[in-house]
């Protein structure tokens, strides 16, 4: 039995060993962070900066937010240590009404947003009555892409001056 707990532990620490930490400074805190291409989360929560757990070596990080230009970064992660990006993004020119409102209701408060295969935010943005995104009038697909779990698509017509709430 004590050989099975070190085996355990040995492997644990071996496992953390080929990780390092990628702490984000990023304005606005609400941006989306892809590693790899994979979503991971918000890049600050409470307007606290997000730290992710990374396997060492080179990684490619996106920043998109739907109101800011995307950034990419090579960034290289070293085991044991903590690598620290600091971005501002630059704001887009602001979207002309009319609009309709969309709020999302999931319980993965960090699942991903997509509108036509593009990031809006997180679905805890989106969540109560005082909150949603606000789109043109249309007929889009929504994909909600939650950190664990099956993503859930469909499709929704959103009027001007209404709510559509997507489950």
């Amino acid at each position: 039995m004590r050989i099975l707990v070190a085996f355990i532990l040995l492997s644990l620490t071996c496992a953390a060993a080929d990780n390092g930490r990628l702490k984000l400074e990023v304005d606005p805190g609400r941006a989306g962070v892809f590693i790899d291409g994979k979503y991971v989360g918000p890049a600050a929560n409470f307007k606290i900066g997000q730290t992710y757990q990374v396997a060492a070596g080179e990684h490619e990080v996106k920043l998109e937010d739907p109101r800011y230009q995307e950034i990419v970064k090579k960034v290289t992660i070293v085991a044991g240590k903590k690598t620290v990006m600091k971005e501002t993004m630059m704001a887009l020119p602001p979207a002309k009404p009319p609009f309709g409102r969309l709020r999302i209701e999931n319980g993965d408060h960090y699942a991903a947003v997509y509108l036509n295969d593009r990031y809006m935010g997180h679905a805890d943005e989106f969540d109560n009555f005082a909150q949603g995104l606000l789109i043109n009038p249309g007929t889009y697909e929504i994909r909600i892409v939650p950190l664990t779990g099956a993503p859930v698509t469909k499709m929704v017509t959103v009027e001007a001056e209404k709510t559509v709430i997507v489950k």
